[in-house]
Order: C-alpha cells, then structure tokens, then sequence
C-alpha cells in the first residue's frame, strides 16, 4: 500500500452521513416490534422514531434542499453522493421506514393495546352516547379554538406553522345561484391532547381530535356544504441562519432568528390517506412548492408523537405496561460521606448514570452555593431542565456573594428559547454570562468550583459526558467525574480562561480541547496503539460514542486494523465507517446498542499493552466536534476508575440482546445464537446498581 491515504479515499469504504442515520432511527423502530419491550414502552419508541424523524427533515433534508437551490452539486467526502442523490435515496429509504412504522401501529401494537382494554375508534363506530359526548366535548373544548381561513382566487394559502396538523376542505355553496367550489384550512389546535377519552363500558376509549373536528366541521360554515376534508401535516426548515460578524449582540440576533423558525419552506407533506382528496393533493403540492419525493401517503394517524402524551395519560393505570420503575442509586462511595467536597479530596468520584444518581452532580454547586470557603463556580450549560435545580443553585451562589461565570449556549439547536431565558435569567441574578463563542458551539460540560481552605487556593473539577439535565439523566446513559487533581484544575481554569476571552489559547497538562486539539490527539494515540501493537501484538481500542463520521479519524482506524490493531467500535447512530472490508476494515466490529435508556457517553480506551489509557469526552468522533465545536477530552486517571469503565465497555461489547452488528454493506442485524447466554447490558447495570446499594 504506496499512498494509504489515497487508497482509504474509495467511495465504496464510507456509509452516507444520511442513509447511516436512517439506520439508526430503523433500529429504533425494531425496538416497537421487539416483544421483550412492554406494550406501552413500545408506543414510546413509536413516539421517538417520529420526534426524530421530525428533526432530521426540520435541519438535515432541509439543508440538502437549500443546497439544491443553490445549484450545488459536489458530491459529499465519503460515499460521494451529490446533495440531489442523497434527497433520492433518502426519500426511498424513509417511504420504506415509514410504511413499516405504519403497519406496526395498526397491526402489532393496536391488536395489542386491545387486549389491554385501550381502544382508538373512529367516530363513525361511537354508540349514540358517546356521539352525545362528542358533539358537547366539541361544543365546549374545541370549537371555540378553531378559526377557519377561507382560501379565495385572491388570497394567498394561509401561514400554517412547523408541525402543525390542519384539515384542508372542499367547500360548495349551498345557494343555487352560485356553483363555485371553495377552499379553506382549519388548524387543530395544539392545546388539546389529541387522544380524547370518552366513556365507555369496554375499557379505556380514545377518538382522534383530529377527526372529531372532521365530523363537526360543517358547523364553521354555515350556508355551504362540506365535500371533502383531508388531514395533513407539514414540516418545515427550522435551521437557523445565525451572522454572527454581522451582529453586535448574538442573543438579540438568536431572538430575531427564531421568530423566523415556524415559517421557514416547507421540506415534508404528511398527508392522511383514507381522507385524500386528490385535488387536494395536487393544491398542496402546488403552493407548498414541495416535489412529490417530500409527500407521504399514511393510511391513519399522523405524527405518532401524540404517543408520548397518550401513554403519560394511562401510565398510572397500567404500570404492568412499563419497565419495572428504577431509582437511580447514590454511588457506594457517598453512602457513608455526603460531602462531595471532603472525598474529592482523597480521591476521583467516577459516576456512572442513570445507574448512579445525579443528585450528587446537582450538590456539587448546591453545596458551594452555601459554604463560606468557596471563592467562585464556573459552569458550561447547554441543555437543562424546564425546573433546572443548577440554575438555583448557580443563582442561589450568585445572591450569596459568589463570583458565578457561566456560559450558556444560545446557539444549542432547539434550546435557543429556553436558553436566552436562562441567560436573563442568570445575569439579573448578579451572574457573569457568557454566551458561547463565535462561530462555534461550546459543548462541553465542566464545572469549576474555587474554594480558599487554610490560606490555600482549591479546585474541585466536575467533567462529564453529558448536560447538566437532572431530568434526562433519568433516561441518557452518560458518565462524569469529580476531581481535585491540581493539574486537572488548573487546566479548568485557563480553559474558562479562554473561553472567556481573556487568554490566548492555552496548553494544558490533561484536557484535550476542540476545536484544536481532539483530532490530533485521537490520530496520535491510535498511533501510539498501532506502534505497541508491532512491538507486542496485543493492539486493542475501544471507542463509544453517539456517531462517527470524521473521515480522517476513520482512515486512521482502518490503517490501524491494516496494521492488525483490534478495534471494537459502540457507535449507537451515524457510522460512516465500514467494517469487515478484506485489507481495509477486516480487524474493526462495529455495534449499536438501542435500549430503555439512550446510550450517550463517550470513552476511548487505548490498550497500550495492558497499562490502558482511557479518556471520556463530550465529543463524537464527528468533523463539527472536531471543528466547529468546543469540546473536552480528558482523562481516567485513577486506576480503580479505569478498572470499571473496562468491566462497562465489555459488558457492551458482549450485550447479544439490545447490540446489533454493522456488516461491510451497513446493514445492522442481530447476533444472539441459541445456545449463547442472553446478556442484556443495560439490565446488568441496573441490577449491579441495587446489588450495591
């Protein structure tokens, strides 16, 4: 192999950045079929599958439309798709996806939700009670939250907002002078859960609001007569074109943007298809200027994510129906020593969640907002809680007479709102705020806590892989650690340092930071690896994480599996790599884990002839972490944590329940063989979690 770069270019050794994703969200919906799953979980993922789906056209398809527009045609750096191949092949993959999602609501989990005593009806099978019921739950809950919007020769289509589900009606006069057909759109409105209960004497009964509206919509126009009404939905761009050097003030700029959101062009038509009008159709296609690749036919029942709200009304009455509840556990090392503080001084606090609690991680500054010794607390936010206890605490520090620095991401996609608030919020509480960094978002998540104990300056350091979010810790697996290792804090500090504009870039002793570092350090340590691997033959790397797709990090593991090295990758989404490739990816496995909790944690572990090196990351392996992010890489110094995170990786590494396996074409599949012991990751965490409290 003359030129090993050259040769890892060919197209046929790289996923597509897209198509890869659409794979992982299929994995998500086997976990709807999967039997192992209680029923009402099952509706959850039904429920996730869309959510997701909804944010991958809301900004990935949107973007390979605007670049479309632009009339830009160069193929992408992997598998070499042009922008207009890849709307293809995406439009192919998902009307698939979508089918089966389809058919596994109405023939799988319906039949199912039966035998449970929940019923969806449609309101032409109600008794003469229940269509009592429903013409006065009409009458006095929703009627007065419609508007209708005639549609006239003169008029243009009305503004209907991103996601908003609406009827489309054919009208005609019921005057005989006047023959012409007319059109008008009514919005369901969002305030009113679309799963309506009424009484029943055979279980729990739910009617669509959408098509109790459809029954009763002859009463918003009196003097005409109703033809036809079809139910749909749009999507539009929802990506935010933020200029920054244009801007003196990024948060008023953000604020600006997102009035903008709802109406961006529309990429996705959902339409209902056992209501279609095909003129209606046609209309729509029309004025939405979408092509015909964008519509989706649906027998019933669009945008499954009402599922959420549904299974959070029935919950408590079929708890039977759900996982069995877990309390997350405090870590065995805090049971007898609650101060976080007093043990971080002895030794690293790993964390482990949702196994491990994440009270511990919300103390950390409620305990410094209070104690007298603390000098100053630093914290990056991106995503919290709509309660969030950190903001108390961070405002409760403030009031106290703390210095508080915190930076929070305006530009965190979907969290721009909240976040603006929780900026206002911080400042008018004595906070200094940050408000990231132009042209890159600040990912990472660490805490900084100064305390001045016996004349001595200390820094306790909290780095973790995932948001300060006490609520989806719940639900992400992710990991942290809680150190005052001088060297570790003194990194903490110029990194806020620089952050904060007042130092130019830093060296630091441990952290590893993007956008400047990551790469080269990922590049030099699966150097290091394969070097070891030559001398001693015993070359191994595990790297978890949420997607993979930097193309020069990926050449560097398939040089390292040329080279022999073991490479074992748990990459739950976005794989662009592909393994098992003769003289390219031969040495490389790759395995998505998709189970009852998200799998979100980053570690890479580097064997280095069995004295490993281990590090945790709020980075994925991805070119925007890599470039346009501003991210840590750090660390497991202590040798019972390494020990740990080894004992987790290769329980991953032997899950054959929730893993499937990537083949060299891409396909995922699952593994398990009959005469092999079922071993289920997840559940062994949970179970060693109890079996250590």
């Amino acid at each position: 192999m003359d030129n090993p770069n050259q040769f890892f270019e060919s197209t046929s050794f790289y996923n597509n950045r897209e198509l890869s994703w659409l794979a992982f969200n299929e994995r998500v919906l086997w976990e709807t079929l999967d039997h192992k799953n209680p029923l009402l979980e099952q509706l959850r993922f039904l429920a996730i599958f869309s959510s997701n789906l909804d944010e991958f056209f809301m900004v990935r398809v949107a973007g390979l439309k605007d670049q479309v527009k632009a009339n830009f045609s160069k193929p992408e750096n992997k598998a070499g798709f042009t922008p207009k191949e890849q709307l293809r092949e995406i439009s192919h993959y998902n009307h698939e996806l979508v089918e089966l999602q389809t058919k596994a609501f109405a023939n799988e989990i319906l039949p199912k939700l039966e035998k449970e005593d929940l019923f969806f009806v449609k309101t032409s099978e109600l008794t003469d009670y229940q269509q009592e019921y429903i013409q006065y739950y009409f009458e006095e809950h929703i009627s007065q939250k419609l508007t209708s919007m005639i549609i006239s020769k003169n008029s243009f289509f009305p503004k209907l907002p991103n996601k908003s589900l609406s009827l489309f009606v054919y009208l005609e006069s019921e005057s005989a002078a006047s023959e012409q057909q007319e059109m008008a759109v009514i919005q369901v409105p969002t305030s009113i859960n679309r799963a309506i209960r009424i009484p029943s004497d055979e279980g729990d009964t739910f009617v669509m609001l959408e098509e109790v509206i459809s029954q009763f919509i002859y009463r918003l126009f009196p003097g005409y007569n109703v033809t036809s009404t079809t139910i749909f939905r749009i999507t539009r761009n929802a990506d935010l074109t933020i200029h920054e050097d244009e801007s003196s003030d990024l948060l008023i700029e953000i604020e600006k943007e997102l009035k903008n959101r709802k109406w961006g062009a529309a990429v996705r038509l959902e339409i209902e298809e056992n209501t279609l009008h095909n003129d209606a159709l046609s209309y729509l296609i029309d004025v939405l200027e979408i092509e015909m690749e964008d519509v989706y036919k649906i027998n019933r029942f669009l945008d499954l994510t009402f599922l959420f709200s549904f299974v959070q009304e029935v919950e408590n009455e079929k708890r039977d129906l759900l996982f069995p509840p877990f309390d997350p556990q405090t870590p065995e090392v805090l049971k007898n020593e609650k101060d976080v503080f007093k043990l971080a001084s002895k030794q690293d606090l790993f964390f482990h969640h949702p196994y491990d609690s994440f009270g511990p991680i919300v103390d950390f500054v409620g305990i410094a907002a209070e104690d007298p010794e603390v000098l100053e607390i630093k914290q990056t936010l991106y995503r919290v809680s709509k309660n969030s206890p950190v903001i108390d605490n961070l405002k409760k520090a403030a009031q106290n007479g703390k210095q508080v620095t915190v930076l929070v991401e305006l530009k965190a996609r979907f969290e721009e709102e909240k976040n603006i608030k929780w900026a206002k919020e911080l400042e008018r509480a004595g906070c200094k705020v940050l408000y990231g960094m132009n042209y890159l978002k600040t990912h990472s998540k660490i805490t900084l806590i100064v305390k001045k104990r016996q004349n001595k300056i200390e820094n306790y350091v909290h780095l973790g892989t995932g948001n300060y979010n006490e609520e989806t810790a719940k639900i992400y697996t992710d990991m942290g650690i809680i150190t005052s290792n001088p060297q570790v804090g003194k990194d903490a500090e110029k990194f806020f340092n620089y952050i904060s504009g007042d130092s130019e870039k830093p060296v630091y002793d441990h952290l590893v930071v993007a956008p400047f570092s990551i790469r080269d350090k990922m590049s030099e340590l699966i150097d290091e690896e394969i070097a070891y691997h030559e001398k001693w033959e015993n070359g191994h790397i595990i790297a978890k994480m949420n997607s993979l797709t930097d193309k020069e990090l990926i050449k560097k593991f398939y040089k390292a599996s040329c080279k022999g090295v073991k490479i074992d990758l748990i990459v739950r989404g976005i794989c662009c790599l592909k393994p098992g490739i003769e003289g390219v990816s031969e040495n490389i496995k790759v395995l998505s884990i998709i189970g009852r909790y998200l799998e979100h944690s980053r570690i890479y572990y580097f064997n280095q002839n069995g004295q490993p090196k281990i590090y945790l990351s709020s980075a994925d392996l991805m070119t925007r972490n890599m470039e346009k992010r501003v991210e840590i890489f750090f660390p497991v110094l202590e040798k019972k944590n390494k020990i740990k995170l080894l004992e987790i990786l290769n329980w991953q590494l032997r899950d054959n329940i929730k893993a499937r396996y990537q083949d060299n074409t891409g396909k995922y599949s699952y593994i398990l063989k009959k005469r092999d012991k079922s071993i289920q990751s997840q559940q062994i965490f949970l179970d060693n979690a109890y079996n250590e409290k």
